[in-house]
């Protein structure tokens, strides 16, 4: 299903102008999936061979401290086009990301988990939409059973603060799992930042769109990378990194405390001059100092994540560093050379 109109020549255009036999990159961020990578090689051949295209596997080993790294490297030794790309350390997965989509030769570039959450029976319908003239098909989870009820209602939740408070419209239960094409891959070259949220600069890049409704299915080997923790950290790197509206929230929030503390002043002066009420007690003014000390606490913190990324980005250190490369066969003279 569509998510972004635009004009139908442009479709027209970009559907004629598509690559009979385009060649497909698939990225492939791993960090200790050794015990699933067979399995997601069996099923994406499977799927990848029927489409009788070229293809390229661009594994990006996010420091992986098991036998990931050996795992892939022998299978490219076998036969498996493409390339396996060891960051020198775990930077992260939008750093891994980052990377591959810097390694890629393919005319569309399609990102999914080894995990198989992402499931890759659905590159042949990625690839139709891709042909008919969309830009981004991105896969759009509508069960996410195999979550638990906590991270299905916060994902939910974050997906609606995040399209309330920033200028881009970024689609609900969309993951990275998606197909781009090599002008996307373009567009997203030329965003310098280090704050990496790959999902919202996806979106922002913007280019037509469609979603394949899925449901995802549970891992089909390994353990889970992702806690809460990091999800909530996550969270608060989307929302920086694509809105300043909480900086104006605290803003406006004191200048509304502040009238409101000069109304009770006058209250207080006025009360004391007519009546002569003393001003009320320490009890009272503990209060009121406790809890609007911990008001500038709250906002000079949010202040500080700014500044926190602010530091970053002056420090210009890279999103990534590459210890090694290992390439397999190449894709575009023998796309058909992993058959085991």
């Amino acid at each position: 299903m569509a998510t972004r109109t635009q004009a139908k020549v442009y479709f027209e255009r970009r559907s004629q102008t598509r690559p009979e036999t385009p060649l497909i990159s698939l990225i492939v961020p791993v960090f200790n999936e050794a015990e699933v990578i067979p399995h997601f090689l069996e099923e994406t051949d499977k799927v990848l061979s029927a489409l009788s295209l070229p293809f390229e596997y661009i594994f990006v080993d996010d420091g992986s401290h098991d036998t990931t790294a050996d795992v892939i490297a022998q299978k490219l030794k076998d036969g498996l086009p493409g390339k396996l790309i060891g960051l020198s350390r775990n930077f992260g997965k939008e750093a891994a990301l980052t990377a591959g989509l810097s390694h890629v030769s393919g005319d569309v570039a399609i990102v999914l988990d080894a995990d198989l959450q992402d499931p890759p029976s659905l590159i042949p319908q990625m690839v139709e939409g891709w042909r008919s003239g969309y830009d981004v098909v991105y896969g759009m989870r509508v069960d996410r059973s195999s979550d638990t009820f906590l991270k299905r209602s916060t994902a939910g939740l974050f997906y609606k603060l995040f399209n309330r408070l920033a200028h881009i419209n970024m689609p609900a239960n969309a993951g990275d799992f998606r197909l781009i094409d090599r002008a996307v891959i373009e567009a997203l070259h030329k965003l310098p930042e280090r704050n990496r949220f790959m999902k919202g600069l996806f979106a922002w890049v913007g280019f037509p769109s469609m979603a394949i409704p899925y449901e995802r299915p549970a891992r089909r080997a390994g353990e889970g990378k992702w806690n809460y923790w990091k999800l909530w950290n996550f969270a608060i790197d989307g929302l920086t990194a694509f809105t300043t509206l909480p900086l104006r929230v605290w803003l406006y929030g004191g200048v509304g405390i502040a009238g409101l503390a000069l109304v009770y002043a006058l209250y207080t002066v006025i009360k004391v001059l007519i009546y002569g009420v003393d001003v009320p007690g320490y009890a009272s003014l503990m209060v009121a100092v406790l809890f609007f000390s911990g008001i500038q606490l709250l906002s000079i913190g949010m202040v500080g994540e700014y500044i926190a990324r602010l530091f970053g980005e002056a420090k210009q250190r890279p999103v990534y560093l590459v210890q090694d490369v290992i390439t397999g066969v190449d894709a575009k003279t023998d796309s058909k050379a992993h058959d085991d």
